[in-house]
């Protein structure tokens, strides 16, 4: 086990690194980089104007050269001041020493967000902790909704429950988080007139119940469903085995056979499928938290994209990489464990 561990840690470094170059060479791309010059300069900034800004805060550097640095394993260069040659910081609202220094991802600078005119860090670890705060109430809510619903149907195929819950499970899966989204303001907030606003100041007021609902309804009713057809599905396998009919036989009641046989081993396959919801809550989070104007990951994503923040973009793809990566190598150990017949070496 140890030595798949290493391995799958090193597969994922390579794949970390190789995915990371991907996302640095879109992002540098030339009219992102003229776009960045014009916001940090003005619209009637000349082309020559738009050149001088990119030359001096190194974006005009050799393309694996700017990559290194990001990563940290080659030296940053300070800029020169053209009027009097001395060294000065690339951007001086982030404190940076003008000095030639190693400092990037490997020695924790994630560089300065130029929209928000902070280092990268201050403004991304708030934004992680209030979308780990929702994205944890989506799963307590969803995991233990979703399993019940999916061992129920499966402990009684073709059955009028059967039936009701794997139809009311289709359509949540079918229902879109913008749809579910709207619908669910529409209903509760509009007509019940329960919720006191949206989620706009979830992170200024703190969390509350009200204003905490419906991005966890939103985000929490389309994975209920799509876990509860894999558990479903696993659970109607795993009732037509050998060691449950022969369970039967020897007297046991249903509730027990279910309970003590069939119940473990049916929720092996749902296990992988409830780690793989972690990458997809990162892609659901940035529609919820626009949606409802939370201000978590994926609000801080959407606002770096439409403002050409390179810096808090690239820390933002490189953070759902290695939570895409972390979730599928926990997924492949938890279900080697799980299920004794397969063995790793």
């Amino acid at each position: 086990m140890l030595s798949f561990i290493i391995r799958r840690l090193g597969v994922m470094a390579l794949t970390m690194l190789c995915l990371t170059l991907v996302v640095f060479f879109l992002i540098n791309l030339e009219p992102n980089l003229r776009k960045l010059a014009i916001s940090q300069l003005d619209m009637r900034a000349s082309v020559e104007d738009q050149e001088r800004w990119l030359q001096r805060n190194g974006y005009r550097q050799n393309f694996f050269v700017r990559y290194g640095q990001w990563l940290g394993v080659l030296p940053k260069q300070p800029n020169i001041d053209p009027n009097t040659g001395r060294a000065v910081p690339r951007f001086s609202f982030c404190d940076e020493p003008a000095t030639v220094r190693y400092s990037g991802v490997l020695q924790g600078d994630l560089g300065c967000s130029t929209k928000f005119k902070v280092p990268v860090a201050e403004k991304l670890l708030p934004a992680l902790g209030a979308t780990g705060i929702l994205m944890f109430w989506v799963m307590a809510v969803m995991v233990p909704v979703s399993l019940i619903v999916g061992v129920l149907a499966g402990m009684r195929e073709g059955s009028r429950l059967d039936r009701t819950l794997s139809v009311a499970s289709i359509t949540t899966t079918a229902t879109p988080e913008y749809v579910s989204g709207v619908i669910f303001t529409v209903i509760f907030a509009s007509w019940l007139g329960w919720l006191n606003g949206s989620a706009a100041s979830a992170t200024n007021q703190g969390v509350t119940f009200y204003n905490f609902t419906l991005p966890v309804m939103t985000m929490a009713i389309y994975g209920t469903g799509y876990i509860a057809r894999m558990t479903r599905a696993s659970m109607v396998e795993v009732m037509t085995q050998q060691y449950i009919r022969t369970a039967r036989l020897k007297g046991l009641s249903f509730n027990a056979v279910v309970i003590k046989h069939a119940l473990r081993n049916a929720l092996i396959a749902p296990f992988t499928v409830i780690m793989l919801q972690f990458p997809w809550l990162l892609t659901g989070v940035v529609i919820v938290e626009v949606m409802f104007r939370y201000q978590g990951f994926g609000f801080a994503l959407v606002e770096a994209a439409a403002n050409n923040d390179i810096d808090l973009l690239l820390a933002c793809s490189l953070i759902s990489v290695f939570v895409v990566l972390s979730t599928q190598l926990i997924s492949d150990v938890g279900y080697a464990l799980l299920n004794p017949r397969i063995r790793v070496r």
